[in-house]
């Protein structure tokens, strides 16, 4: 289960940083909203995995989860550039996330 938390904590970890590069500084209402609530959310998250993960394994599988999906929606939504090797370094970094979860 602590999985499963860690892993949607991670998820809600892209919608705040995504959110918080729409809020313009946090002056826009709705997005800032929407970074302060999946923030909470994010970390309370993390909180409840770290009881039963390791830090150093929690943390990281935290941050690539949130890492990989925030540089995807950004391609998706052209924001960012893609390019087959930005596809193959997130693939890298999402390999690095199931190796944590394998080697636990």
């Amino acid at each position: 289960m602590s999985w499963l938390i860690l892993l949607a904590s991670g998820v809600l970890e892209a919608v705040w940083a995504t959110a918080l590069g729409r809020s313009d500084g946090l002056t826009r209402p709705t997005p800032s909203i929407v970074f302060a609530v999946a923030l909470v959310g994010s970390m309370a998250g993390l909180a409840v995995a770290m009881k039963d993960l390791p830090v150093g394994t929690a943390y990281a599988v935290w941050v690539g989860v949130g890492a990989a999906l925030t540089v995807i929606y950004s391609m998706l939504t052209g924001a960012e550039s893609l390019s087959t090797v930005r596809l193959l370094l997130i693939l890298g970094l999402v390999g690095c996330v199931v190796g944590l979860k394998a080697t636990h």
